[in-house]
């Protein structure tokens, strides 16, 4: 590559860099002063780009004729973003700011559905072209390339964005509350400061940030409703590789991660996201806080409640396996889709109980989980084909890529927590998409993995009874493990590692050994999703498959022993019937997340237990 086209994308990169810093500034502003992850941020990126992009080529096209005009569309557009985060921030922000921070990420990620699909109905599933600025038409010549004008444009905009927020922050006297509600909340309280119209603002201008930073995007590509997945998770990949509430970090993390991945697209251009996430995870095994992040943001933890065995009566777990076995009867009488759901719902399940071991007995927390799913998936799906393995040999071969992955990450992992050790988890996960996307000798890429025969037609009802019996086992193992000495030393080390460490437990090693098993237990999961479905797409690796586990126990309650199962039943069978008789689904389940997430944090099944608990106090006194 020659000089000229190394300046050529190094400047692409730098360009780039302005985007991710625009949304990573506005998160980090949002999370350092309300302690909240906005995984919705995505969102309002979104909202500015499309906004802003049907004002210049339905509202008002004549503004699009002038450069004023078209700077005044693209500042409307992010004032249009800022005060819809006004009014998330009052009706959703504000009522989980005492929740755990899991909690928060899952009910923004049932804002993210419901924003997505009331733009969908708002401005339309087609992509928005809008017009070139005016003035700023034109490229340089860079040798025998081009630089357009207006990404030389934005990457000028960055610095002066960084200069502003610098200037605000330490210049001025809602700045100066701003960093000392970072710092202490709680004292900034105490000295007579209200932080709710602090914290209003500090959304405002954050969202108000990334919809400036989608609206910027028009002159240079469509507006369309992928836009807010596309950019969040690159966002989140910036702003844990510069440290949670840094912006300084931010803006280094930016400029690295724009620069890599522009550079990626000319020397790998088939491996451009593992390079981001790969450079994420160095980051982080090196500094396991960021770049410029506090260690009191990377070791923050949280109390959690003691894991729930209820019911604990005979009596009582008889009844919820006599449900549990019931229903599945039930769905397997309604013919094949019947059968179908039952057996996507038991998967779930499955999946959702291996990532609730490491989160509920081990305190570890994962973005990524569906990384060992599809691992599990694929290991079984290539042992089948290519070995010509039964389903016994199949299922171990999946759980045996899991596992060896699981003990070389695990060594990495353990030694992060909180949202960190989740950006790791997750990091690995869009590397094995990434591998299984475009590694089609092997995986067949888009086209997957098809005409799996590891169950045979006739086959399917002993199938779907060993199924059910090898989930109830799993609930019985992790109820006897919770129950036990090992489950107390597990609850304590995710409650007080610090503690734990001092009495002699082994907490390293009791963490690496919950993400082994956990990842396994998603191996096994993810063979019997191939066995069922008869074939395996990247999609298993995805970051909706692994919100999916973490929807599952979440909805259902995390802390709860029969939460997967509540929750995997709302999730998978609540869907199908949703998306049977209504085009807007998505954000309808997005609605009942975030109502779930805001009445019942516990999930539904820890929000049932405190109803009964209180019912029963009342009758007594």
């Amino acid at each position: 590559m020659g000089f000229d086209a190394l300046a050529l994308q190094l400047l692409n990169g730098l360009s780039h860099a302005t985007t991710l810093f625009l949304m990573a500034s506005g998160l980090t502003l949002i999370f350092g002063v309300t302690r909240i992850v906005n995984f919705a941020h995505g969102s309002f990126f979104m909202l500015g780009a499309l906004w802003s992009a049907h004002a210049v080529t339905h509202g008002w096209p004549a503004m699009a004729e002038s450069a004023w005009g078209y700077g005044t569309v693209i500042l409307m557009g992010a004032c249009v973003a800022a005060l819809l985060g006004a009014v998330v921030e009052v009706l959703l922000l504000k009522r989980m700011r005492h929740a755990p921070q899991l909690y928060q990420l899952v009910a923004t990620f049932g804002l993210t559905l419901a924003l997505h699909d009331a733009m969908r109905w708002y401005f339309g599933p087609e992509e928005v072209f809008a017009p070139r600025f005016p003035g700023l038409k034109g490229a340089i010549a860079l040798g025998e390339s081009y630089f357009p004008t207006w990404q030389l444009f934005t990457l000028a905009l960055g610095p002066l964005v960084w200069l502003g927020l610098h200037l605000l922050l330490t210049r001025t006297l809602w700045g100066q509350r701003v960093k000392a509600a970072t710092q202490d909340r709680e004292m900034l309280d105490a000295l007579g400061v209200n932080p709710a119209p602090l914290m209003l603002g500090v959304v405002m201008l954050g969202c108000g940030l990334a919809g400036l930073a989608g609206a910027l995007q028009l002159p240079r590509e469509p507006a369309h409703l992928q836009m807010d997945v596309n950019v969040v998770v690159e966002t989140f990949v910036v702003v844990v590789t510069g440290g949670l509430g840094s912006i300084g970090g931010a803006f280094a993390a930016a400029v690295l991660i724009g620069v890599i991945h522009s550079v990626g697209l000319s020397f790998f251009p088939q491996a451009t996201l593992v390079l981001v996430f790969l450079t994420m995870a160095v980051v982080l095994v090196w500094r396991p806080q960021g770049l410029a992040g506090s260690a009191v943001h990377a070791e923050q933890r949280e109390s959690v409640p003691v894991f729930s065995l209820w019911p604990v009566g005979v009596a009582g777990r008889a009844v919820f396996v006599a449900i549990f076995v019931g229903l599945s009867l039930l769905a397997w009488g309604q013919g094949d889709y019947g059968r179908s759901l039952a057996e996507d719902v038991m998967v779930m399940m499955l999946f959702g109980l291996s990532l609730q071991w490491m989160m509920a007995l081990g305190g570890l927390v994962s973005f990524g989980h569906a990384a060992f799913f599809a691992l599990g998936a694929y290991g079984a799906a290539l042992a089948h084909l290519q070995a010509d393995a039964g389903w016994a040999l199949a299922l171990a071969a999946g759980m045996a890529l899991a596992l060896a992955v699981a003990l070389l990450f695990g060594a990495l992992v353990v030694r992060s927590s909180g949202v960190y050790l989740a950006m790791l988890s997750l990091a690995l996960a869009q590397m094995v998409w990434a591998g299984a996307t475009q590694w089609v000798s092997l995986t067949g890429g888009d086209n997957g993995l098809i005409g799996l025969r590891m169950i045979q037609p006739e086959q399917r009802p002993l199938w779907d009874a060993l199924l059910c019996a090898g989930v109830l086992l799993a609930l019985a193992g992790m109820a006897r493990v919770a129950g036990s000495s090992r489950g107390a030393a597990l609850q304590a080390m995710r409650d007080a590692p610090l503690r734990a460490a001092a009495s002699g437990l082994p907490v390293q090693a009791l963490r690496y050994q919950v993400f082994v098993g956990s990842a396994t237990l998603a191996g096994l999961a993810g063979g019997l999703w191939a066995a069922f479905k008869g074939a395996v797409f990247p999609s298993v690796a995805s970051v909706a498959m692994s919100v999916d586990a973490l929807l599952v126990i979440l909805l259902g309650g995390v802390h709860q022993l029969w939460g997967a199962a509540v929750g995997s039943a709302l999730l998978v069978w609540g869907g199908a019937e949703l998306g049977q008789g209504l085009d807007y689904w998505r954000g309808v389940l997005g609605l009942v997340i975030m109502a779930v997430m805001v009445l019942a944090p516990s999930g539904v099944l820890g929000g049932l237990q405190l109803g009964l608990a209180r019912f029963s106090k009342g009758r007594t006194a």
